[in-house]
C-alpha cells in the first residue's frame, strides 16, 4: 500500500488506512487536499469575520459531496462510509463546512428523497446536488428543541392551499436558501411543506455575535400567512419519524466529522510541540507533554474505529439507531476533551486563530448540542439498556 497520505496522519497508531478500500482512501485524498488548498488558508479570517463562504459551494458540488449518499436527480449515491470519510476531512477545515454539507444533503435533500413527491425531487434535487439552489430544514423552534413534538408551527388548510404560521430557530442557511423544508403541525398531525423562500410571509434572519460556528450561517425564521399550494407537502412523511429519519442521516456524519475536527487539533498541538522550545528543549520530549498527545492519539484512533464500525452496518442495512446515539454521544465528547487538551500544549498562543483547537473546540459546543444533546442520546441509549423510557 501507499503510505505516502498515511504518513500525514500522526495520530494513527493503527494504520487505519488498511479498512479502506481504493476508493475510500481516493475520495478522502481528494477531500483532504480540497480542504488544504481551499479551506485552512482562509479559514481564520472566515471565521474571526463571521463569514460561510458561499464561494466554495460550486466547488463542493463539482466534488459530488452535495447530497453524496443519495442516488438519482445528480446525486453521486455514495456509501456511507464515504460520506463519513468526506465528513471527517471537512470538519477536519471546519464544522461549519461540514455543517453546511449536512443541512444540504442529510437534510433538505434527504427529506425531499425519502418523503417528497416526484415532482418535488425533480424540482428541487438536481439543483442542489449541482449547488444551484441551496437548502434549510426548519424543525427547531425557540421553545422546541430537543423536543420537536411541542412545535407551535401551525399549517392549516385553506381551499385547496395551506397557511402556514409561526417561528423557528437555529436554522442553518435559511437565510441564503432558496428552498425550506419546514415541519408543521397541522389537523392531521406533524407534515412537511417544500417552501420557495422567496414566498411571501416567509422571513429568515441571522443570528448574530456567535461564540461557536463563526464560519456558518444560523437563522430565525418567521412564518406570517405563508401561504403555500397543496402539492406543497410532502406526501410520504407523517408524524416525527419523517424529520427524524433526516436528522437520523445528519446525526451519524458527526460521528465522522467531531474526530475529523479532533485530528485537525492533534495535528497542530504535536507541530507545535516539536517546535517550541522551553527549557532549551522541545515541549514533545517532556513526559507530561507526550501522555497528553498519547491519550488524544488513543481516542482519535478508537473514534474513527466506532464510526467505521457504524458505517458499515449502516451501508449493509444492519444498523439500529441507538448505534448512531453511541456513536454521536461518544466522539462529540472525546472530540472537544481532545480539543481542549491539544489548546493546553499550546499554551497562550493556543488562543488565537493561528492555531486549530480553540476554534475546534468551541465549533464542537454547538455540533455537540445539535442533532440531539449528550442528554437526549444518553436517555435513548438508557432507553436500550434498561427498558424503561425516562425522557419525562
Amino acid at each position: 500500500m501507499d503510505t505516502t497520505e498515511h504518513i500525514l496522519d500522526p495520530a494513527d497508531l493503527i494504520n487505519f488506512d488498511s479498512l479502506l478500500g481504493s476508493e475510500e482512501l481516493a475520495l478522502r485524498d481528494t477531500v483532504r487536499g480540497f480542504v488544504r488548498e481551499h479551506i485552512k488558508p482562509n479559514i481564520a479570517q472566515w471565521y474571526n469575520d463571521a463569514v460561510f463562504p458561499l464561494e466554495i459551494v460550486p466547488e463542493m458540488a463539482k466534488l459530488g459531496l452535495l447530497g453524496m449518499h443519495l442516488n438519482g436527480y445528480g446525486c453521486a449515491g455514495r456509501s456511507a462510509v464515504e460520506y463519513g470519510i468526506a465528513g471527517a476531512e471537512l470538519e477536519a477545515g471546519d464544522s461549519g463546512l461540514r455543517t453546511f454539507v449536512s443541512v444540504q444533503g442529510s437534510l433538505a435533500m434527504s427529506a425531499i428523497h425519502k418523503h417528497g413527491s416526484e415532482e418535488q425531487k425533480q424540482e428541487w434535487l438536481p439543483k442542489m446536488a449541482a449547488g444551484q439552489a441551496i437548502g434549510c430544514f426548519g424543525l427547531t423552534e425557540p421553545t422546541a428543541g430537543s423536543d420537536p413534538s411541542s412545535m407551535k408551527t401551525f399549517a392549516r388548510r385553506d381551499g385547496d392551499d395551506w397557511l402556514i404560521n409561526g417561528s423557528k430557530r437555529w436554522i442553518g442557511l435559511a437565510n441564503v436558501a432558496q428552498v425550506a423544508v419546514i415541519w408543521a403541525q397541522t389537523d392531521e398531525g406533524i407534515r412537511g411543506f417544500v417552501v420557495p423562500a422567496n414566498t411571501p410571509g416567509f422571513t429568515a434572519t441571522p443570528i448574530d455575535q456567535k461564540l461557536s460556528m463563526r464560519a456558518s450561517i444560523q437563522c430565525d425564521i418567521e412564518m406570517v400567512d405563508v401561504r403555500l399550494p397543496g402539492t406543497a407537502v410532502l406526501p410520504n412523511a407523517r408524524g416525527l419519524k419523517g424529520p427524524f429519519s433526516c436528522l437520523n442521516e445528519a446525526r451519524y456524519g458527526i460521528l465522522w466529522g467531531s474526530m475529523g475536527a479532533a485530528r485537525d487539533a492533534f495535528e497542530d498541538s504535536l507541530a507545535y510541540s516539536q517546535q517550541r522550545l522551553q527549557f532549551d528543549k522541545p515541549l514533545a520530549g517532556y513526559q507530561m507533554t507526550q501522555q497528553k498527545l498519547v491519550d488524544m492519539a488513543l481516542e482519535i484512533n478508537k473514534g474513527f474505529l466506532l464510526a467505521l464500525h457504524i458505517g458499515r452496518l449502516k451501508d449493509a442495512g444492519n444498523l439500529d439507531l441507538h448505534m448512531i446515539s453511541a456513536g454521536k454521544l461518544n466522539n462529540c465528547r472525546e472530540a472537544i476533551k481532545i480539543c481542549r487538551e491539544a489548546r493546553t500544549i499550546l499554551g497562550g498562543n493556543g488562543i488565537t486563530l493561528d492555531y486549530s483547537p480553540l476554534r475546534h473546540a468551541n465549533n464542537l459546543e454547538s455540533v455537540r448540542t445539535y442533532e440531539g444533546t449528550d442528554e437526549v442520546h444518553t436517555l435513548i441509549l438508557g432507553h436500550k439498556l434498561t427498558g424503561v423510557p425516562a425522557f419525562r
